[in-house]
């Protein structure tokens, strides 16, 4: 089973050199630390910055320098700011190569819910929903079950959707999934799960072909 580093670091396996990259709040904002050396890509903040790099060092945190969830990050040489005009442009002019984001739920049709519980209190719906009306590659990073240990990959989402049938790939602590017209594709499950947990875990209709194999990480 993977943790939250673990799971970004999987994600990180799907960029591409020279991808534009943007990273939603929580667990995505750590795939930056954990793409290859040598490979050129663009990390992109809703909040106005193109070209972020790995969290800080303690000590050499910068507070004007921050993320969209408000944490302290770093930046690559050539890095520029700008401001959520300019941000959003880039977003709904469809320039960004894949997003990467949390969720709450995510439906076998694609169907995604993360920007709100009824009843709770909510700062507000954020970009989320401009990224996947605009992006053509999301994946979204997730624990596979919530704390009671229901599951969170559904036939159909029951929190409020943000967007719906657009989410291409789930990276949950317990597998890698393709979201297909016929649901849920496993395609690889996390070091010490077996099939059989994951289909346990999974509420929505899961397609299991052929053998699984094991996720590699290091």
């Amino acid at each position: 089973m993977l943790d939250k580093i673990g799971i970004a670091k999987r994600i990180a396996q799907e960029v591409k050199n020279g991808y534009y990259v943007n990273l939603g709040i929580g667990i995505p904002t750590l795939v930056a630390n954990y793409v290859p050396d040598g490979m050129e890509v663009e990390f992109q903040s809703e909040n106005g910055v193109l070209g972020m790099g790995p969290f800080p060092f303690e000590g050499e945190e910068d507070a004007d320098v921050i993320n969209a969830g408000k944490q302290t990050i770093t930046t690559m040489p050539g890095a520029s700011f700008f401001d959520s005009a300019t941000s959003f442009g880039m977003i709904r002019g469809k320039h960004v190569d894949l997003t990467i984001l949390g969720a709450m739920e995510v439906a076998e049709n694609g169907d995604i819910a993360n920007w709100k519980i009824p009843g709770k209190m909510v700062k507000g719906m954020g970009g989320a929903m401009d990224l996947v009306a605009s992006a053509e590659n999301i994946i979204v990073a997730m624990m596979h079950t919530n704390r009671a240990g229901a599951s969170k990959l559904l036939s159909k989402c029951s929190l409020p959707l943000t967007g719906v049938n657009c989410i291409n790939k789930v990276v949950t602590n317990l597998a890698v999934l393709e979201v297909t017209d016929k649901g849920f594709k496993l395609l690889e499950r996390a070091p010490g799960v077996s099939v059989e947990d994951i289909q346990n875990a999974t509420e929505g209709t899961l397609i299991i072909d052929g053998d699984i194999p094991e996720m590699s990480i290091d």
